[in-house]
């Protein structure tokens, strides 16, 4: 898929950081924007955003991506809308703490869990069919460097982004023949606000809009797999060719 004048294209998580970036960029390809974020202030400064590009068609609901009812409801309204959507863009995520493997409950777990992974399937599992139905589209699904290899203190948020991954890469298998594009991300060091410790901000360097761009590139060239940020291309590759003792090793001097 190369072409996004006129096309619509959902976007989760468009308050800030990635999602907003990606809105952005495809408001500037002539896109029609589906777009939310559970965060109302956040969602309405990127709307503003969107509209100060001369963007005219712009949807965007407020809501928990974990809620599989209020994703439904999303998609049917988009639909009654403008028609069926073409890229659908699961983004919104949560960090979930900084703590232990001990330390960590189950209820952080489980919400985690539920934003991160199932807030990706309740997407998939909404806006699919529009995309089958067109027999046209994309899929892309944001995963993390730490859907590659486990990071310290943060067990949830990597058990989430792998989860991700997994599903997605189911998803590649299921469409291998199909005109529907199915992608997973792994960002790197990406500059958003999902993280304020002082070493995020240490990593965290990449300007988002340039992941954004990368992205569209990646659909338009229907690469499957887009690792991209400050980091990235290290943990990708030492996932690949490096021991597990080698990895933990390296995570550990880039991370402390």
């Amino acid at each position: 898929m190369d072409i996004f004048s006129d096309k619509i294209v959902v976007i989760t998580g468009a308050g800030s950081g990635i999602g907003r970036a990606l809105a952005l960029e495809f408001g500037k390809l002539g896109a029609r924007m589906a777009i939310n974020d559970r965060d109302k202030g956040a969602l309405e400064e990127t709307v503003s955003l969107l509209e100060g590009q001369g963007i005219e068609h712009i949807y965007a609901s407020s809501f928990d991506v974990a809620s599989n009812k209020d994703m439904h409801s999303f998609a049917q309204t988009i639909k009654q809308r403008w028609g069926n959507a073409y890229v659908i863009i699961n983004n919104a995520g949560i960090e979930g703490g900084e703590s232990p493997v001990y330390q960590t409950t189950e209820k952080t777990y489980r919400h985690v869990m539920d934003v991160n992974f199932f807030g990706v399937v309740n997407g998939c599992e909404a806006f699919l069919p529009q995309l089958v139905a067109n027999n046209e589209g994309a899929v892309v699904n944001i995963s993390s460097i730490f859907g590659l290899v486990g990071m310290m203190n943060y067990s949830a948020y990597s058990a989430s982004k792998f989860a991700v991954r997994g599903y997605t890469e189911s998803l590649m298998v299921e469409f291998h023949n199909s005109p529907i594009s199915i992608h997973c991300v792994h960002p790197g060091g990406i500059k958003t606000n999902i993280s304020t410790t002082e070493l995020s901000k240490k990593h965290l360097i990449t300007p988002p809009e340039d992941l954004a761009r990368y992205i569209i590139e990646s659909i338009k060239k229907d690469r499957p797999r887009i690792v991209y940020g400050n980091g990235s291309f290290k943990v990708w590759l030492g996932s690949r060719i490096m021991s597990q003792k080698m990895m933990k090793a390296l995570l550990w001097k880039q991370l402390s």
